[in-house]
């Protein structure tokens, strides 16, 4: 059996793949009924997600590593990186191997987990991270930045003694006082308590002043707003080792489109709209280098209580590609091309994550978002409701099929 419309898309990875082993392969999964001949497809190198919760061990009620790859997988990834924000936080031989165990029982793609910067991320003591070094992707303290300058001097330090990435989660805790959204009209309006942006830049002003100085590899996290573009933009000008994300609800979303719901609470929050210009300009020239989620998945019971008080966090595996091709893509703002380079060549580059697999897509069938049939656990999504181009056929990973979609 044939395939004539499969086109392969690999962004600036093109020449380092050979297109002849997806078509041999799609034509064997064709043949078994696994795709349509009649349909258009459209193969892409598998996505690469350097930021995702997975909230096992220790909240196994809101994701597991069988969940959470599963939905991953259902998105078009082969490889995710796990934050360390679990109990017990994996600080040490001992806690991540806890971790490590359920991943080679449980996961369908590649996992790769982080190691902590401090013990229990509490800010107080570096984590053993010599020991762990060989067995984590990077060093994070996500969901928390690192409060003391010293203390992240010393873990930027050592990560370039061993030769490691420190990924940091920027936020000024003195500057939040209480806000989960963002300090702009929509909270003014609504009698919300706001989170300044100052909150996310200033540490990542101190945070790159420290890299520039220690020459150690530095990446941030889920960047937000614009004046975080414009350091980082000035940083790498001056020669900084500094690498930058961001997620798909900042480049589509701003305040204005905020609901009173769970779903629209994550952090950093949604910003106003010449952030998220900022942030898409700064996709376009090259300042942010790839798109993660911060997939960030709840229980029901805490996301079903607004934006005051339901838990910070939405999930993204499973609808991200098709947002930022809707959003980004076909409306002409990036190139097909540049989207894969976002979501799958440039995270592997920085992070030294391998090429693992492909995933099948058609680019021309709209889904509309429905939170229930979703694979995660997680539920709480802006985009519920939304119809969306772009639908995932088939994930390979590693040389197995680790996603069909049911016809």
């Amino acid at each position: 059996m044939n395939l004539p419309n499969v086109k392969t898309v690999m962004g600036t990875a093109q020449a380092e793949c050979d297109p002849r082993s997806f078509s041999f392969l799609l034509s064997v999964l064709a043949e078994k009924g696994a795709l349509d001949e009649r349909k258009g497809y459209v193969v892409f190198p598998g996505f690469c997600d350097v930021h995702v919760h997975f909230r096992e061990p220790g909240f196994s009620y809101k994701e597991t590593i069988k969940t959470g790859s599963a939905a991953a997988a259902r998105g078009g990834y082969t490889a995710v990186c796990t934050m360390p924000n679990l109990n017990p936080v994996p600080d040490c031989k001992r806690n991540l191997k806890l971790q490590s165990d359920i991943i080679a029982k449980d996961a369908s793609i590649f996992v790769y987990p982080y190691g902590a910067i401090t013990k229990g991320e509490k800010g107080a003591e570096l984590a053993d991270m010599a020991a762990i070094a060989k067995d984590v992707v990077a060093f994070s303290d996500d969901g928390k930045g690192v409060q003391d300058e010293e203390m992240m001097r010393r873990a930027m330090l050592k990560a370039k003694e061993l030769g490691k990435i420190v990924a940091a989660h920027c936020e000024v805790n003195e500057l939040l006082k209480g806000g989960y959204v963002h300090d702009g009209e929509y909270a003014k309006a609504h009698g919300h308590k706001g989170i300044c942006s100052a909150s996310e830049y200033e540490e990542i002003r101190r945070d790159l002043a420290l890299a520039k100085e220690t020459g150690a590899a530095f990446h941030v996290c889920h960047i937000s707003t614009a004046e975080s573009v414009d350091l980082i933009r000035k940083a790498k000008a001056e020669g900084v080792d500094v690498t930058c994300e961001t997620a798909p609800h900042y480049l589509v979303l701003d305040e204005n489109d905020l609901e009173e719901t769970g779903n629209f609470k994550m952090n950093p929050p949604l910003r106003g709209k010449k952030d998220r210009e900022a942030l898409l300009q700064g996709i376009v020239d090259g300042t942010i280098d790839m798109i993660a989620t911060d997939h960030a998945p709840h229980s029901e019971s805490e996301k079903s209580l607004g934006l005051a008080g339901s838990a910070f966090g939405i999930v993204g595996l499973e609808t991200a590609f098709p947002v930022l091709y809707t959003h980004l893509v076909k409306t002409g703002v990036i190139s097909l091309e540049k989207l894969i380079d976002l979501m799958a060549v440039n995270p592997r580059k920085r992070f030294s994550i391998p090429e693992s697999g492909f995933s099948v897509w058609d680019l021309s069938e709209k889904e509309t978002v429905d939170p229930a049939a979703f694979l995660s656990k997680g539920r709480s999504t802006p985009f519920e409701g939304k119809e969306l181009f772009g639908v995932n056929h088939l994930t390979v990973c590693n040389g197995h099929v680790v996603y069909q979609k049911k016809n």
